[in-house]
């Protein structure tokens, strides 16, 4: 480690050590209580876990993608299980050990020794039916240099395991960077977008890598070059900012391995190069970076650590300073101010409802003008050249069309709901602030320069131990039009039976008005959601205060007033430091 690194390691060790400090004062304990020791040692332990397990790749994908032969060729030996079936299939951590090893490690705790041998398809599947309960996941070890480095996680296939998506999810919740495998032949089905805008895009990871496997497959460059421009279209339109390769796991293996490889049709020097360069960045970008990545994502923690703790800490403080009677007739009008507060919540419901109404008004009025526009392009489809030929090969439009009519559906409807979050988020933050000013404990907004309700939405978006609230604005229907869909599963169903193009002409009318009452129950969902949020911040901020003042009540008539002023002034003193060290290390960092 670098000599800066050290000095960020012992600045971020001092940090938790003044926390620590903190959590052990007894007399401090005493007046706050000891949730507030238990929520600082929460906040350690989470720390520690994050700053110490390993960086973790998660690799996703459908089924019969190619997940563990790609990660068999980044690590240059069959480590992976791979053809294992849906029945059998598991999620494996494959982590760096002095030899190779495997592990059941079932739903109880209880680990189950394994022979590398046992994690095929056919010793799996009886192995299962022995096991005293179900796998929760495999623990597998390996020599393989890049295992030093990083933890990969091994998924199941997204679309045919719905009771493995929790998993999955708590998997991608701490990854540090996704790889996520298409194949070739199958370019971007319905429910691999779907997975990709609801599951992944959302988190806005730092690094995602499409590997657009079995490249080796196709037989000309120039159907390569149609594959990749494809998967880059909608790999930027559906998770901005990843990177696309097209590689062919199966055949890296076999060359790194020495084995008869198959015959180059002319495109093996591209998957080869984009293999080489995937593994260049997955090196350049991520290994070489993980001590920041990690330093940046801990740094953030203890910041909201740092906000949180002073919140509290000057709250109580505010407290001490009331005498008694002042302290009774705080305590008597709070319920009172909470109905004034409850009051200006429903004053704001009208003014967020009509904002909302004329958004989605705005889209369906999109959502016409598009639609006009693309029965025009449906009908260029037929179009013929000044000899009387197709323009558009009749292969091609059976071949691409529906595909081409989902993603430009799909693409209008997103873009309407993604014109509009920024201005729906900006209304609810608003709407909040607003709400924030008026509860009357000044603290709650103004201690930390920064309201209440900007530390909880902080909060919202770092995983933390304590959510104040699980309403999220934004989820799967705004990011597909879920009736429509059914309707393009009718027109894929037909496709044999007729022309394509006169099956999409004949549901032109219903895709088009299912479309508008996707969008009118997408807006109105999004309503429901705002004050729902809104409910919460009000909810969060009257218990807070109520426990506050209940608390401040009970160690008055316990402790000395200049006691408890002199405690909590002492423990606000020891938060100048973490501050300041914190703004040098975001400098250095």
């Amino acid at each position: 480690m670098t000599d800066n690194g050290s000095s960020i390691g012992r600045d971020i060790e001092r940090i938790r050590q003044v926390f620590r400090d903190l959590s052990q004062n007894k007399e401090l304990v005493s007046i706050i209580g000891h949730d507030f020791a238990d929520g600082l040692n929460e906040w350690d332990a989470l720390i520690e876990k994050r700053a110490s397990e390993p960086f973790t790749l998660v690799i996703l994908g459908d089924f019969k993608r190619g997940k563990s032969t790609i990660i068999n060729a980044l690590l240059g030996r069959e480590t992976a299980p791979s053809n294992v079936s849906p029945e059998t299939y598991t999620i494996n951590e494959i982590s760096y050990g002095p030899k190779r090893s495997a592990q059941a490690v079932l739903e109880n705790g209880q680990r189950i020794d394994l022979e590398m041998s046992d994690i095929t398809r056919d010793r799996l599947e009886t192995l299962m039916k022995m096991f005293p309960a179900k796998v929760d996941h495999l623990d597998i070890k390996d020599d393989a240099p890049i295992l030093k480095e990083i933890r990969i996680v091994d998924t199941p296939g997204l679309s045919d395991l719905d009771d493995l998506d929790r998993q999955v999810t708590n998997y991608l919740v701490n990854a540090d960077a996704i790889m996520y495998a298409a194949s070739c032949l199958l370019p971007f089905s319905e429910s691999e977008q779907i997975y990709l805008a609801t599951h992944v895009q959302p988190r806005r990871f730092g690094m995602l890598y499409v590997l657009v496997n079995m490249m080796d497959a196709l037989n000309s460059q120039t159907d390569v070059d149609k594959i990749m421009r494809r998967f880059k279209m909608l790999s930027e339109k559906i998770v901005p900012n990843s990177f696309v390769y097209g590689i062919s796991g199966a055949d890296e293996l076999k060359r790194k391995l020495g084995r008869e490889r198959a015959p180059d049709k002319g495109t093996r020097e591209f998957y080869e190069t984009q293999f080489m360069q995937f593994e260049m960045s997955l090196k350049r970008d991520i290994i070489l970076k993980k001590d920041v990545i990690r330093t940046e994502r801990v740094i953030a923690m203890l910041e909201d650590m740092v906000g949180e703790t002073g919140a509290k800490l000057h709250m109580f403080a505010e407290m001490a300073e009331l005498d008694r009677q002042k302290l009774e007739d705080k305590e008597r009008g709070f319920d009172e101010e909470c109905s004034q507060l409850s009051a200006a919540l429903e004053e704001c419901k009208p003014s967020l409802h009509l904002s909302m109404t004329e958004m989605q008004q705005e889209a369906e009025n999109w959502m016409y003008e598009f639609f006009a526009k693309l029965r025009v392009s449906i009908l260029e489809c037929r179009a013929k050249d000044a000899q009387g030929e197709d323009i558009f090969p009749p292969e091609d439009i059976e071949k691409y069309f529906y595909s081409y009519l989902m993603e430009k559906v799909g693409e209008a409807y997103r873009t309407c709901i993604e014109y509009h979050r920024d201005r729906v988020n900006e209304l609810v933050d608003d709407l909040s602030r607003r709400l924030a000013g008026k509860l009357g404990i000044e603290d709650l907004s103004q201690v930390t320069q920064t309201t209440s309700v900007d530390r909880i939405m902080r909060s919202l978006g770092k995983n933390v131990t304590r959510q104040v609230m699980g309403v999220k604005l934004f989820g799967t229907s705004e990011t597909f039009p879920p009736a429509t869909m059914s309707l393009f599963s009718s027109i894929l169903g037909k496709k044999k039976q007729t022309d394509i193009i006169d099956i999409a002409l004949e549901n032109y009318d219903d895709i088009r008005s299912n479309i508008v009452k996707d969008i009118k129950m997408v807006y109105s969902d999004l309503e429901i959601k705002a004050l729902a949020q809104l409910d919460g911040i009000y909810q969060y901020q009257a218990e807070i205060g109520k426990e506050a003042l209940t608390h401040a009540r009970q160690i008055m008539e316990s402790y000395d007033s200049e006691q408890i002023g002199s405690t909590l002034r002492e423990a606000i003193d020891r938060l100048n430091e973490p501050v300041e060290l914190l703004t040098a290390l975001k400098h250095q960092n």
